[in-house]
């Protein structure tokens, strides 16, 4: 949602912080906020007027017209204001049909004044500009302003002055107050400009001789807006509807939302309702939403929401547990139901969304069950067979009931049958896979031939109408008043089978989708002439044409691109919500592109308004923004529209049929083709306009391309709640502009049956007044001689009546189908659906970062923290695939701690310190370090516990084991020091065996090998059993005891030299440390001194 309404207290922080005018704004500052929890005395203390001035209170919870409700206490001292504040304050009371609490209210100075210093003001946002509202009469008496009120329109990109505003506005305003309004009024607007408001009203604003006073407050922002306006705005909260609490889990989902590429929308409306839904997609969530309420639902309807945008399973996973989690929370006496619907997919897979639901049903199976909980499921899309069979395969093995449909049932079919209006049907089970697009058995390499013979518009019309004329390329328009020019006439036909576009943004997955349209379409060349992508240098892309490989060239800059491909007209923007403004602007200046599609969801309105004029000076059509795109069968897609090659081909996408559509929602644009393949000859063309407030194109832009195509001869229309764009359609239909069928439903009829408002899954669909509602325009569509059906579920059959009617009166003439050709599938894609298998290139065991969270050897990184099991805790998941008591954590942290570091002189600390004197950076000076570590220096560790243990084990004594090196000339390894000896031990060792004694369970290696240094130290003191060889003896017996091994793993890990990874870890900190302590000390390169060398030369080269 876009528009979002703010509590009065914000919108004048907002105000008072921000204007900039000569009038003097009175009263700055001045309110104080008051809940059940405020404290008297000390708001007394943090507002001192309160005790001295006279004092208006009102509740701050958008509830409109609160001074003819009896909502405001005027004129009080604080005293008062807590008597009237007794009988208000968290009790309940009904404002029109919304019931709710009064909780949060607000207290500011009583400004005393007459009747005739009380003033109207109101600016609000239209697609043309934004309407400047006055009259001279305010006050809650103030009547309907928009028939008395004065008006004034500040176009987009226009300036307001004080001289417009009094002429316009101020005709009935007193003289000696025209200054003083005027300058307020334009410091107004511009705070509403620079603030991106959408909505500001103040009634009454109040102008005596010392100022002016902003009394009642009511406005909107654009929340899209957030990334703009964040500095001036903070963190604004956005208080629900009255009449509907804010509830803990719609922030937590909201929360979810903002940090996801996803949509994620939740809207509790009656949490002790029996029917529940979890719907994919925008405009699929309304037309569920009407069809429970169709079916006398509204009253059992407990919750409004929506996914969308590809979410991921664990996004998918949390959504849906918080949805079971409320559900299962009081039981009915009725049992309860959950509708998982939504319409055919564009682009998200459906079995990874499936995968995160049925993770959450699981979980909540228990609570399910106990709550006679009966779960309906209708989807379609990529790979939805997959997720459709996940589905129906927990319904078996929980027990809890699951009806499954896929694209062969109705859309809302479920939901009559949720509702008990019909019968649930045992459906045969639905294909495995979505591969029946594989690769041509002819195996011939050339394009294929026209999939279908002459269609009826071909039989019966000439060549469509070429799009306009383009304009010479190569270089930018150059204008400095493209506003002020005078329209340029737009293209009839959008897209041909020579259509060629680029693609801004790396979205190689849609521009695949594309290409692999374009060849069952039977294209010459593929559509895509080249993509533009800001963030690397010029290169080649690699894609697939048929089953050879092509290469798209993709740009760094949009000149070089436009420059090199004149042919090009289309521009397809896949640029974010941040930088689609300024990247569709850089379009626009050149003339051979005729429409732009902007697929972002979340521009700032005032950015898409200046699009829209600049495209309409321009003569460009503008397909978006926050839509899926739009299709041509046989010529043209954008984007991912359409879905996957199965979903063209189910619905016949890939040659032209009669019917031509518009809707708002993208994923519903996807369901009209599957009802009207299913119900007609099939699509002609279709486009999702997007579902913001202002979208580029509007329904009335498409609808009458349809009626100049010859090849269409019947016009489908989606529309939605909010806004009045369909009128004139109606208005169009009665002037006989429009001749052709038109069948219309605009989703959204549930919304007049809520008590309290609702912000549907579209920032437009939200109605505010009520010829913006969907009740009242499908009223007027039917009025004025458009096929309506009586709800959404009757739409295919309205849709068929109609085309069947045009099929006898010789209007269409169905032509003959012929197979279309076969595309081989990409093989991720196959491998997703489990078609095909491949031997791994590698294999791990330790670590999954695939999924939502990091997972080592199975354990999750949230629990790896909330163990608390440490580095020693996190080695031994990543080491040994184990979780190690907590005493084996301890013992791994102290043995990194006392080999991190043994001093400057020992080789590896030296060629660490010489390298980073040499200029090397940190990973070659701690590589020349660790290089070093070998039996000599360091690497003692495994080589000790291999040659103790397999003496221990073989059962040899001590003496004899001494004996038995020194007969075979071997060194005792991890035996001798060269510094310390029984006289003089090392600390390092001594704090080890002080532990290992304390803790370990057993010490039979360690013992033995103490034996040994017994007999080696009374042959020489130094021979003492040294770090390296404590911590190899410490950890067999720690591998062997712990309980986590058996002995022959825990031999393994000793043969593959584990143990000496404890000293490379360990030694590396050290050796990073003097290397940092090098640049630091910023000591230059190093040279061994002369005298520390002993020159020996044999005697014929020194003679």
């Amino acid at each position: 949602m876009s528009a979002k309404a703010i509590s009065e207290q914000t919108g004048k922080e907002f105000l008072y912080k921000y204007i900039c005018t000569s009038a003097a704004v009175q009263n700055r500052f001045r309110y104080a906020n008051v809940t059940a929890e405020t404290d008297f005395e000390r708001l007394a203390r943090e507002h001192p007027w309160l005790l001295t001035e006279r004092l208006v209170v009102k509740p701050d919870q958008l509830i409109k017209r609160r001074g003819k409700l009896g909502l405001v206490g005027v004129n009080l001292d604080l005293n008062g204001v807590r008597e009237w504040l007794k009988p208000r304050l968290m009790k309940e009371t009904t404002v029109g049909k919304a019931k709710g609490v009064l909780k949060n209210f607000l207290i500011e100075p009583f400004v005393a004044h007459k009747q005739e210093e009380e003033f109207y003001v109101c600016i609000y946002a239209t697609r043309e500009g934004d309407y400047v509202l006055f009259h001279h009469e305010g006050g809650v008496d103030v009547g309907d302003v928009d028939a008395k009120a004065k008006k004034l329109l500040i176009r987009v990109d226009e300036k307001i002055s004080e001289e417009s505003v009094k002429k316009e506005l101020l005709t009935h305003v007193p003289n000696d107050k025209k200054p003083v309004l005027a300058s307020f009024i334009v410091g107004l607007f511009n705070l509403y400009e620079d603030l991106f408001f959408t909505y500001l009203e103040i009634n009454p604003l109040v102008v005596t001789k010392d100022g002016v006073y902003v009394l009642d407050m009511a406005a909107k922002i654009d929340a899209t807006a957030d990334y703009i306006c964040k500095a001036k705005w903070g963190d604004v909260e956005f208080p629900p509807p009255f009449g509907r609490e804010a509830y803990p889990e719609e922030a937590y989902i909201a929360d979810l939302d903002a940090k996801s590429g996803a949509s994620l929308k939740l809207t509790l409306l009656n949490p002790r309702g029996r029917i529940w839904t979890m719907v994919a997609g925008g405009g699929a969530s309304v037309v569920y939403s009407d069809t429970i309420c169709d079916l006398g639902g509204v009253d059992e309807l407990a919750n409004y929401g929506e996914y969308s945008g590809a979410p991921s399973e664990q996004q998918t996973y949390d959504y849906a547990k918080t949805i079971l989690s409320l559900m299962t929370r009081e039981k009915h006496r009725d049992g309860k139901v959950l509708i998982i619907g939504g319409s055919i997919a564009n682009f998200t897979n459906v079995a990874a969304t499936f995968k995160g639901i049925v993770r959450a049903i699981r979980d909540y199976q228990v609570p399910l069950k106990e709550h006679e909980v009966t779960i309906f499921v209708r989807r379609g899309g990529p790979n939805y067979q997959e997720g459709l069979r996940v589905m129906g395969e927990v319904g078996k093995t929980t027990g809890i009931p699951i009806h499954v449909f896929g694209t062969e049932t109705h859309m809302t079919a479920i939901v009559g049958m949720a509702l008990g209006h019909r019968p649930i049907p045992n459906l045969p089970p639905v294909a495995a896979h979505t591969a029946n697009f594989l690769l041509n058995s002819s195996g011939s390499t050339s394009t294929p031939a026209s999939s279908r013979t002459a269609s009826f518009s071909e039989n019966k019309a000439k060549v469509e109408s070429s799009p306009a004329k383009k304009a010479k390329t190569g270089a930018p328009i150059v204008s400095s008043s493209i506003c002020n020019s005078f329209p340029v006439a737009k293209a009839t036909s959008l897209f041909s089978k020579h259509t060629k576009a680029i693609v801004w943004g790396m979205q190689t997955r849609a521009v695949q989708g594309m290409m692999d349209f374009d060849y069952v379409c039977s294209r010459d060349e593929p559509s895509v002439a080249a993509m533009v992508y800001p963030f690397t240098g010029d290169h080649k892309q690699k894609f697939y044409w048929g089953h050879k490989e092509i290469l798209v060239p993709v740009y760094k800059n949009m000149s070089d691109a436009m420059k090199k491909h004149p042919d090009v007209d289309v521009l397809i923007s896949f640029a974010s919500l941040r930088s689609a403004f300024d990247s569709t602007m850089e379009t626009m200046q050149y003339p051979q592109i005729r429409t732009i599609a902007i697929i972002a969801e979340g521009i700032p309105e005032a950015h898409t308004r200046k699009i829209i004029k600049a495209a309409d000076a321009k003569g460009v059509t503008i397909i978006g923004p926050a839509t899926v795109g739009g299709i041509k069968p046989g010529c043209f897609k954008i984007g991912n529209t359409g879905g996957m090659l199965d979903n063209i081909l189910a619905s016949k996408l890939y040659r032209p049929g009669s019917v031509a559509y518009v809707s708002r929602s993208g994923g519903m644009s996807n369901e009209l083709n599957n009802i009207i393949s299913r119900t007609t000859d099939g699509v002609f063309e279709g486009v999702a306009i997007g579902g913001d407030r202002y979208p580029g194109s509007v329904f009335t832009d498409h609808v009458l391309r349809y009626q100049d195509t010859p090849g269409v001869k019947m016009i489908v229309v989606l529309g939605e709640i909010g806004g009045t764009e369909e009128y004139k359609i109606c208005e169009a239909i009665k002037k006989g502009r429009i001749t052709k069928p038109v069948v219309c439903w605009c989703i959204g009829t549930c919304a007049t049956m809520f008590s309290s408002e609702v912000q549907f899954g579209h920032a437009g669909a939200c109605a505010n007044q009520a010829s913006e509602t969907a009740v009242a325009k499908n009223s007027a569509l039917k009025e004025a001689g458009a096929f309506v059906p009586k709800s959404f579920d009757e739409l295919g059959d309205i849709i068929s009546s109609v085309y069947d009617d045009l099929v006898a009166k010789g209007v269409i003439q169905p032509a003959e189908e012929m197979p279309p050709p076969t595309v081989p599938m990409d093989y991720s894609w196959a491998r997703e659906l489990g078609l095909i298998r491949k031997p791994a290139s590698f294999m791990t065991s330790i670590c999954d970062e695939r999924g939502q969270e990091l997972i080592y050897a199975g354990m999750p990184i949230t629990e790896v923290f909330k163990s608390e099991i440490g580095l020693g805790g996190t080695l031994g998941l990543l080491w040994f695939q184990r979780r190690l008591p907590r005493y084996a954590c301890q013992f791994i942290e102290m043995c990194l701690m006392v080999t991190a570091d043994h001093g400057p002189a020992v080789s590896g600390a030296h060629n660490t310190i010489v390298c980073a004197r040499a200029g090397k950076d940190l990973i070659s000076s701690l590589t020349s370090g660790l290089l070093t570590i070998g039996d000599r220096f360091g690497g003692a560790l495994d080589a000790a516990a291999k040659q103790f243990s397999k003496a221990f084990d073989s059962g040899m004594l001590p003496m004899e084991f001494v004996n038995k090196m020194k007969k075979d000339g071997k060194l005792i390894m991890g035996i001798g020091h060269r510094v310390k000896s029984i006289n003089n031990p090392d600390m390092r060792v001594q704090i080890l065996k002080d532990f290992v004694k304390q803790h370990f369970p057993s010490t039979q290696l360690l013992d033995y090998a103490l034996d040994v240094e017994k007999i080696t130290t009374s042959k020489k003191p130094n021979l003492i059993l040294n770090v390296d060889g404590f911590i190899g003896v410490a950890f067999v017996d720690l591998l062997r005891t712990c309980g986590g091994f058996t002995r022959d793993e825990a031999d393994e890990f000793v043969e593959i030299g584990a143990l000496n990874g404890i000293f490379v870890l360990g030694r590396s900190m050290g050796f990073i440390g003097h290397y940092l302590d090098q640049k630091r000390l910023k000591q230059g390169l190093y040279r061994h001194p002369w005298d520390d060398i002993s020159y020996v030369l044999p005697e014929h080269m020194s003679m």
